[in-house]
């Protein structure tokens, strides 16, 4: 008979454990198998595209893939120039824009320079000519009185605007570049005066006030009415007047338009009365020909409508309020100025 072997008791497991999956290293280990230094000190040399060994120098692979940008240099020894592409598309200009330029730069002979004129104008688009040169025209107007890129670009764009659906025929290009200033400081709350536009662009008045109508009637663009608020601030960093007048001086434009006290006149005139009282009142004195040149008025017109303020001085200055603030001490009605 054969013998009973015992079998080996198990212990309850208590949860059944689920086999692990196997999952393969897919991780390639490069090792040079000459001097097998762990870890590997490899380089790669993307100009031969080679990897090297760091340490003994052997070859361990070539024709590698060069994984780094794609960059290239275009630019003489002055300079870098990381360009792929070429520069971004212009939307204010006409066609593809793909064009390659020549390079006016080269070793001192030239002929770089005569050969980008000459292909310039053979590659020359037609009326894009026209556009360039009034945007040129644009840019250097707005930043001669200190206009912003965003002024400048609106401008270029209602140019554009005009001369894509021809709104203004038989008018100057210098009149059409002067209304589309105007417009643009009108839809950025830039305050800037029709006479201050004249002399930046030598343009007469009527011209200017022509197109302008003409523009804002065709393009019905959305312009605000120019507040004196807005002039107030130029006006007083031109005339050199302290944070604490120019503070004061808009809240007292915006008190006599409460009250109606300069009702009917320009604004302006309005800044320029209001200056003309607040510095005196502050005793920061600036003449009527001071503010007259700033402003762009005559004397006359300043002290007509000073007439008006200190006529009604009390109910326009709460002078106990400002005597509480800083810089406000010792202020008293009888520094103003007499009309």
């Amino acid at each position: 008979m054969a013998a009973n072997i015992p079998f080996p008791l198990r212990e309850p497991q208590q949860k059944e454990q689920t086999p692990q999956q196997f999952q393969p290293n897919l991780n390639v280990r490069l090792t040079c198998p000459d001097c097998r230094v762990s870890p590997p000190h490899i380089v790669e040399e993307f100009a031969s595209g080679d990897l090297v060994c760091g340490d003994c120098g052997l070859v361990l692979g070539d024709r590698i893939i060069d994984t780094r940008s794609e960059w290239r240099t275009f630019a003489n020894d002055e300079g870098d120039d990381p360009s792929r592409v070429g520069a971004a598309a212009n939307p204010l200009l006409d066609g593809n824009q793909l064009d390659t330029v020549i390079s006016r730069r080269d070793g001192g002979t030239g002929a770089a320079k005569d050969l980008n004129k000459v292909h310039g104008r053979a590659t020359a688009v037609k009326g894009e000519r026209n556009l360039v040169q009034a945007y040129k025209e644009i840019s250097a107007m707005c930043d001669s009185i200190s206009l912003s890129k965003i002024v400048s670009d609106t401008a270029k764009q209602l140019y554009k605007r005009v001369e894509d659906e021809k709104l203004l025929r038989g008018k100057s290009s210098d009149a059409i570049i002067a209304a589309c200033i105007f417009i643009a400081c009108r839809q950025e709350k830039v305050g800037r005066t029709f006479k201050e536009i004249c002399a930046l662009t030598r343009v007469p008045k009527k011209d200017i006030g022509r197109c302008y109508k003409s523009l804002q009637a065709k393009l019905q663009t959305n312009t605000t009415i120019m507040n004196s608020e807005d002039l107030m601030s130029r006006f007083c960093s031109n005339l050199q007047l302290p944070n604490y007048v120019q503070k004061a001086g808009v809240d007292l434009v915006r008190r006599a338009k409460e009250l109606g006290t300069l009702a009917g006149k320009s604004p302006i005139s309005v800044a320029a009365a209001c200056i003309y009282l607040v510095s005196y009142l502050f005793r920061t004195p600036k003449s009527t020909r001071d503010i007259a040149h700033v402003a762009g008025v005559s004397e006359v017109t300043i002290k007509s409508a000073y007439k008006s303020l200190y006529a009604e001085r009390e109910n326009l200055i709460d002078i106990e309020a400002l005597r509480s603030k800083p810089h406000g001490e010792g202020l008293s009605f009888d520094d103003l100025a007499f009309p």
